[in-house]
């Protein structure tokens, strides 16, 4: 991949990518820091029950502070 590509789209070396094929195309994107299984986890502890907005959102920022202060 051309350097100018890599710095264009904020990739450096280290960077995980994903790809898709379609074709004769290459799709490739980032991977997200988060999964979508890492935020259910993180909100779902425990037996899954209906939740309000307000404590989804709660728990969504909860989960990444704690994730992003182990780093």
């Amino acid at each position: 991949m051309p350097a100018a590509v890599l710095r264009e789209r904020g990739w450096a070396p280290g960077t995980v990518l994903e790809w898709e094929i379609d074709g004769d195309n290459v799709l490739l994107r980032r991977v997200g820091d988060y999964s979508s299984e890492d935020i259910h986890r993180a909100i779902f502890r425990a037996v899954p029950r209906r939740r309000k907005l307000a404590e989804l959102k709660r728990g969504i920022r909860e989960h990444i502070s704690a994730r992003r202060a182990r780093r």
